[in-house]
């Protein structure tokens, strides 16, 4: 009896050092989410350098609905963008819950643009930003596959979308020196791998075109009260050699995109 007694407190004495050791609960916040303007009218305009040095104009035109939900449609000026923000928002909707800012419509990457694969994909509802996130948290993710053809090659593209938590930053300097405060960063990562099947001698083969790699990484900072203020846009891949030389590509590539804010105009 009294070995089964010990048996019990000890069960409960280590219960109770478990509970006292567990991390502490996330406070979940919606502050800063709900300081973001997103009304209609709303402008933001953004130097864009990379290759070439570009301008975007991106605007609130109105609200959409994408059953069931409401959303704030985001524009670009003469349907024209050039930074890797402003293509991903545009003709996008987004909408706020709960401390989180959710897309909706057609995530793009034009073919040939930086990489040797096009991408396009319809996303709901996916998380590009929560204010509560810890740093490194998976926010979201998408998968799937599709099939392309690249100058008669027949292509078979796997792909990882992923949102990542990022920073907090109670005073931010841009990289062009722009100062900013209560600044909130968040993560893109674009994750692909390429294969093609070949016939040899009436046998299949599949071969690797591009082995699994993060070939776009993109990081928004956010202010408060304003909006996006500076994306960082990496954009890099190595291919097989031999892949390359058929699809008629560079083997390699690596590409900086920035997009500083310069104008803007928020209620």
């Amino acid at each position: 009896m009294k070995k089964i007694l010990f048996i019990i407190l000890s069960v409960s004495l280590f219960s109770c050092s478990n509970d006292e050791d567990a991390a502490p609960s996330v406070i979940e916040t919606s502050d800063f989410t709900n300081a973001l303007p997103l009304n209609n009218g709303n402008y933001w305009t953004y130097d864009v350098m990379g290759t070439t040095t570009t301008r975007d104009s991106l605007y609130i035109s109105g609200d959409t609905i994408i059953a069931p939900n409401t959303y704030k449609k985001f524009k670009n000026k003469n349907n024209v963008a050039t930074g890797f923000y402003c293509t991903s928002v545009n003709n996008n909707g987004v909408r706020k819950d709960g401390g989180k800012l959710l897309l909706s419509g057609d995530f793009s990457f034009g073919l040939g643009a930086s990489l040797p694969v096009g991408l396009d994909l319809n996303l709901v509802d996916f998380i590009i930003f929560k204010e509560y996130a810890t740093s490194g948290e998976v926010l979201n993710e998408k998968s799937g596959s599709f099939s392309q053809d690249f100058n008669g090659v027949p292509l078979t593209v796997e792909y990882k979308l992923k949102s990542i938590g990022g920073e907090n930053f109670a005073n931010y300097s841009s990289p062009n020196g722009d100062p900013y405060t209560n600044v909130k960063s968040t993560k893109i990562i674009l994750n692909l791998k390429v294969t093609t099947t070949q016939v040899f001698a009436g046998i299949p083969v599949t071969i690797t075109v591009l082995a699994p790699q993060d070939v776009v990484t993109s990081t928004q900072y956010i202010a408060k009260n304003i909006g996006v203020v500076y994306t960082n846009t990496l954009t890099t891949y190595t291919l097989d050699s031999t892949a390359a030389t058929t699809l008629g590509v560079p083997p390699t590539n690596t590409q900086t995109q920035e997009e500083f804010l310069d104008t803007f105009l928020v209620n």
